[in-house]
């Protein structure tokens, strides 16, 4: 039977839960146990589609076009799964479920209420979802992880913690494990660690029916060992069972942190795991996984060479919103050797109108940019910034800078072509400008104007590479592995004019990769004489993994290091001196 791990959050939100999660999933894969997981979010909206991302962060996307929670992405790239949008429950999507379920008459004429309607198809849910196998080996999950988005004690959460309350009898005493994660605080000069929110937190949980069985705190500082007995007293959990997740250099050393502490036999014992009938082979699999994730984690802590990327934004001030743009470039950096600077540039201070308003920051941005090892422009919606975007292309077209465009960053880089090469001074987006007399990129024809959530060209479609001599030969093709086609994640709605095509590439701005299906669709630009200067029209930072780099990006940091010749030509990376990793 699946067992399940619970992860809720106590005292604030933003805490790590996701982390956390994805941590101890990470620790099971280890022991060659399938891991899935699961994500509750308990807003309205139907998925996380339409919510802006200086509110919300990223909107992550799956395979299957769900738009979902950003904590997926942390779970498919720790557990190396591939989920689906049914793995991101949120309170409209059960609403709705119920809601046509009692117009239908499946509840027969009852009185439809929170409970046990509403908590039982949470449950469903959750069960129906478990069983679905993730794995290349096509076996049922032996863990599902749930994390229960919020914060304890949160008006919209209660039917989800009540759901899992009942869900506890369900499955069994040795099939369910709750994990609360949970904030001490350091107050005064002499930095004392503060137990009592936690208690507070823990005694909320209990009064709604939970008790938590490990305790994850966080905190600035590895917890005291007086601080954990005192955790232990007023819990009701034993020393053991309190974890310090104190801060770490990085992400990639939370695992090594809780195992150290001895997590992995905690849950094995809480939830009888019975490891003896895994194939050894798998076993064996879960042994390199954790070799090789401890020495992608020491690699943070060697003396490396530095390389600064300018990422050319328009939700810069809020950096989840580039939740895995940013993973996708740490994994290319580890990957390569090389220790990460991302220099954040707000795309409309780059503009000359910006200039008169606060010349400080317009002169700071160009800094920035001009400074570069390498230039990312990301995704985004709406003509804010745009045109600060185009700039930056230009800038790293101009000066041989690698450039690395992606979905509205490819486009802005088509504009500035079309305007500065071609001679189409006008050229535009009728995203921004929809009447223009030239549109380089205009709107897909078969996309929805009216309606918002769900409508864009979603999920893993087929990219295929052309036959051309340059395109076979191109870096990008190459840093693929020379696939003749690749499947990557879409979110967009509008796309390069393909009527503008043929002028482009008469200049040398030349689209290797189209789609599939029918080949008018851009997908992957590369331009002639230059170190690096790509775009795709799809978001691979998406499919990122720590031991397997995006391409797209693992490219732009290899040329932003100097070492992509080398690469492409078989040669090994070089390698640096190393420190102790501390823990």
């Amino acid at each position: 039977m699946t067992k399940y791990i619970i992860v809720s959050g106590g005292v604030i939100s933003g805490i790590g839960k996701g982390i956390i999660a994805s941590s101890a999933g990470l620790l099971l894969k280890t022991l060659g146990l399938t891991v899935t997981s699961i994500k509750i979010d308990p807003y309205l909206n139907i998925d996380a589609g339409t919510l802006s991302p200086l509110d919300h962060g990223e909107v992550f996307v799956l395979n299957d076009g769900g738009e979902v929670d950003l904590d997926l992405g942390n779970y498919e790239r720790y557990l190396e799964v591939t989920l689906s949008r049914d793995n991101n429950i949120t309170t409209g999507k059960i609403y709705r479920e119920v809601i046509e379920r009692e117009r239908r008459g499946d509840y027969l004429g009852k009185t439809v209420q929170v409970v046990p309607h509403i908590t039982d198809a949470i449950q469903d849910w959750v069960e129906r979802v478990a069983k679905v196998p993730t794995s290349n080996h096509g076996r049922t999950p032996d863990v599902c992880i749930v994390e229960l988005g919020g914060t304890v004690g949160d008006i919209e959460s209660a039917p989800f913690i009540e759901a899992m309350r009942q869900f506890q009898f369900r499955v069994g005493h040795d099939n369910f494990c709750l994990i609360h994660v949970s904030l001490v605080p350091v107050v005064g000069a002499v930095g004392e660690q503060k137990t009592k929110p936690t208690q507070s937190s823990v005694r909320d949980l209990r009064g709604l029916g939970l008790t938590p069985d490990l305790l994850a705190c966080r905190s600035t500082n590895p917890l005291d060992d007086d601080i954990k007995s005192k955790l232990s007293m007023f819990c009701q959990v034993s020393t053991k069972q309190v974890f310090s997740v104190h801060d770490c250099e990085s992400l990639y050393h939370v695992p090594l942190v809780l195992e150290k502490q001895g997590m992995i036999e905690q849950l094995i014992k809480r939830l009888n795991l019975d490891l003896a009938t895994i194939p050894s082979e798998i076993r064996q699999e879960g042994t390199d996984l954790w070799n090789q994730w401890r020495e992608l984690a020491g690699r943070r802590a060697r003396e490396l060479e530095t390389v600064n990327i300018a990422v050319v934004g328009k939700y810069t001030y809020l950096q989840d919103s580039y939740a895995s743009v940013v993973k996708a470039l740490e994994h290319a950096a580890l990957n390569c050797n090389r220790h990460l600077k991302i220099q954040w540039v707000e795309a409309s201070d780059l503009e000359e109108a910006e200039m008169h308003g606060n010349p400080i920051r317009y002169h700071e941005a160009w800094q920035k940019v001009c400074s570069a090892d390498g230039i990312l422009v990301p995704g985004g919606f709406g003509s804010r910034g745009v045109d600060g975007k185009v700039m930056a292309s230009k800038w790293a077209r101009e000066h041989k800078i690698p450039y690395l465009g992606v979905c509205l960053g490819l486009q802005v880089a088509v504009i500035d072509f079309a305007r500065n090469v071609i001679g189409m001074a006008d050229a535009q987006s009728r995203e921004f400008h929809p009447d223009c007399a030239n549109p380089a990129v205009v709107f897909m024809p078969e996309i929805d104007r009216e309606n918002m959530g769900g409508t864009m060209r979603l999920g893993s479609r087929p990219t295929k590479f052309q036959t051309d001599q340059f395109s076979q030969s191109s870096k990008i093709h190459k840093l693929y592995g020379n696939q003749n086609e690749v499947h990557e994640r879409h979110r967009h709605r509008y796309e390069v004019n393909p009527e503008l095509v043929p002028k482009l590439e008469e200049k040398g701005l030349h689209f290797v990769g189209r789609d599939a299906e029918t080949g008018e669709r851009m997908e992957i630009f590369e331009l002639e004489d230059h170190p690096y200067f790509v775009g795709t029209q799809y978001h691979p930072e998406l499919q990122t993994l720590p031991r397997n780099p995006s391409p797209p990006f693992f490219g732009l940091l290899l040329a932003a290091s100097g070492q992509l010749d080398l690469y492409l030509c078989g040669e090994e990376l070089a390698e640096a001196t190393t420190t102790k990793l501390k823990l």
